[in-house]
């Protein structure tokens, strides 16, 4: 089980503008985020496997563990940490059987959770983390419905044993309350890929864990 998962990006390569993610991953990588989730679910798989071997070479080293979104074979034969599974994903528990005939104890299944049912459900089939949101309202994730708040991601952390990272519309000045609520950490997309400097948003999200 991860015992460090503080901080984890997520990629949208979309949103960049003018940068590209091949910039972008080693310097979240160099600033010292704990989870960079490759999440580009319409790149083709060749240009997906040279974006992920790239990212498995910058964090060769450092404490940082790449996981890739959905695609179990891209990041079993790139020696990726993990995957993240969605909705659409393969079961965590077909993928905990799966890894279980590789010898891949140390590789992480994350999941994406909308519920504590959802949470559950997920620890109970082998998740090693989930990502719980979204917490507060945002545009992106309109589709999963109202958002959760502070009070749900408190019952969520309370009731799961597995690290529970917060999810939506997450800001430097929302990370306290997310973990006083008993989240281990936040994800996001924005919080890092809008940031003038990765490096010293880092040290803003590190500071927040300080009690």
């Amino acid at each position: 089980m991860p015992s460090n998962l503080q901080l984890c990006y997520i990629t949208d390569r979309h949103a960049l503008g003018s940068t590209t993610l091949d910039d972008c991953i080693p310097e979240a990588i160099a600033a010292g985020v704990d989870l960079v989730q490759i999440r580009e679910k319409d790149l083709a798989t060749r240009e997906l496997m040279r974006l992920v071997e790239s990212a498995v070479a910058a964090a060769h080293g450092t404490p940082a563990r790449i996981v890739v979104n959905d695609r179990l074979d891209v990041a079993l034969s790139l020696g990726a940490a993990g995957v993240h599974l969605g909705s659409q994903s393969l079961p965590a528990e077909v993928v905990r059987r799966i890894l279980g005939s590789r010898a891949r104890c140390d590789f992480l299944i994350g999941v994406s959770c909308h519920s504590l049912e959802d949470a559950l459900a997920a620890e109970s089939a082998g998740a090693n983390y989930i990502l719980l949101g979204p917490i507060f309202a945002t545009a992106s994730k309109l589709r999963y419905g109202p958002p959760l708040g502070i009070a749900k991601l408190a019952d969520v952390a309370q009731r799961v044993k597995i690290p529970v990272l917060a999810l939506g519309g997450i800001t430097v000045e929302r990370v306290k309350p997310c973990l006083e609520a008993g989240a281990t950490g936040i994800a996001g997309i924005s919080i890092f890929q809008t940031a003038p400097s990765l490096a010293e948003r880092a040290r803003e999200l590190r500071a927040q864990f300080v009690r």
